[in-house]
């Protein structure tokens, strides 16, 4: 590692295990600073200094939960007031496998907070002062449930989703103005979120269940390759195009001025029956 090369800071969030340790990591030894966000400090000073340690780079954290009022704004203000942050990685999140009938509603809203409230409001801080510096970016970590929510819980792959749709409103939005934003879409990946959820990856099937060194290393190499939407497991990256391409396809018909002639109502409707009504004017017309 050149500890001369220097990129910036990047901030990641859910950074005290798992993916976003993973990160930490990889940055690090990319040229990066860290600033390390969660919940348990005593498992941030541990990475931290096994990092800086091994990096030579300077390593912070700061103790945040996310879902406290709080503690997301303390990161709010850190985004906006600090220009050495050159990369934010939305990380934090939680799962959630049981069916929505059977899913507590309170858990789902929180769930909600942090999947989707902390990452909006983190990305409203960070973006300005990205596009003010000319350059940054933001990789935020949604899943392949946002593109089949059947799989698991469907608040949780509503809130991934959400994660891909912002993500593509914000890449549209920043074109031109020097900010990189790439959405990740994990498969099922072995970290600690599972046990969260209450789920035993091992009962898994394991041929579609990656490691999480696997994953962050697709996901950067996607980072490289300048890809807006990394999914890690996907063999041919055409068929994401395609997707998208389908996609970009319905947009001329998706807003239009009368119903579509199938469902029989509105302008054209009325125009059909009046023909029917006026037999002699219609075929004097033919």
């Amino acid at each position: 590692m050149n500890a001369s090369i220097h990129k910036g800071t990047a901030l990641i969030t859910g950074a005290s295990t798992g993916i976003g340790a993973l990160y930490a990591q990889r940055l690090a030894q990319r040229g990066y600073d860290l600033l390390l966000v969660a919940r348990n400090r005593e498992r941030l000073d541990a990475i931290a200094q096994r990092i800086s340690e091994a990096t030579q780079r300077s390593v912070e954290v700061l103790a945040a939960d996310l879902n406290d009022a709080a503690g997301l704004a303390g990161v709010e203000a850190r985004l906006r007031s600090d220009p050495s942050i050159t990369l934010l990685v939305n990380n934090a999140g939680v799962a959630a496998a049981t069916p929505l009938l059977g899913s507590d509603v309170d858990q789902m809203q929180a769930m909600i907070a942090l999947n989707i409230t902390a990452l909006m409001r983190l990305t409203y801080a960070a973006v300005p002062g990205f596009v003010a510096r000319g350059g940054g970016a933001i990789i935020n970590i949604s899943s392949v449930v946002g593109v089949v929510p059947e799989m698991l819980n469907g608040v949780y792959g509503a809130t991934k989703a959400f994660v891909l749709a912002f993500s593509q409103s914000l890449r549209h939005e920043l074109a031109g103005k020097g900010v990189v934003v790439q959405a990740v879409l994990p498969g099922a990946t072995r970290t600690p979120l599972w046990a969260l959820a209450g789920v035993d990856i091992a009962t898994l099937p394991q041929e579609i269940v990656m490691d999480a060194d696997d994953m962050v290393d697709a996901a950067l190499a996607g980072f490289d390759l300048g890809e807006f939407v990394t999914v890690p497991s996907l063999p041919d990256n055409a068929d994401w195009n395609a997707y998208e391409a389908a996609r970009q396809a319905l947009r001329p018909n998706l807003s239009r001025a009368r119903p579509a002639r199938r469902y029989g109502v509105g302008a054209q409707a009325l125009a059909l029956e009046n023909v029917w009504e006026r037999p002699a004017a219609f075929a004097a017309g033919l």
